[in-house]
């Protein structure tokens, strides 16, 4: 009887904690999908025609989605994620490169465009 007791004080024991710490589990696994999600929403997928790794289908994408799992895991944060990305496949993976020197004329080209544009037009405007 003092067995069959002890055993019930265990296992109420066991199932209130279960009760209390099953919902943060799942909570902090939602964070963690949470942030797998807004990051591979930032990726492209190298194997597909302009589409995040996200919404691929493609071994490619499986395979980026374990890697940002694993590094989440050993505590790496989202900028450490997409430098090591960067590095293993290039800035193409990035559907929205970073402003740094080597890519300074693919961010200032549209705005050189549109000013000679309207230089020309006006220009062109004057001369009529």
């Amino acid at each position: 009887m003092i067995k069959l007791n002890l055993f019930f004080k265990y296992l109420s024991s066991i199932l209130f904690l279960l009760v209390i710490l099953l919902p943060k589990i799942v909570f902090l696994q939602e964070l963690v999908d949470d942030r797998i999600k807004k990051l591979t929403l930032q990726l492209r997928c190298m194997t597909c025609q302009n589409q995040t790794v996200h919404e691929s289908e493609s071994e490619f994408s499986k395979d980026i989605i374990k890697i940002i799992k694993n590094k989440l895991k050993e505590g790496k944060n989202e900028q450490e994620i997409k430098v090591l990305l960067v590095e293993r496949y290039g800035e193409y993976i990035l559907f929205k490169p970073e402003f740094n020197n080597k890519n300074l004329v693919l961010w200032l080209f549209p705005f050189v465009l549109f000013s000679f544009s309207f230089v020309f037009f006006i220009f062109h405007l004057k001369k009529k």
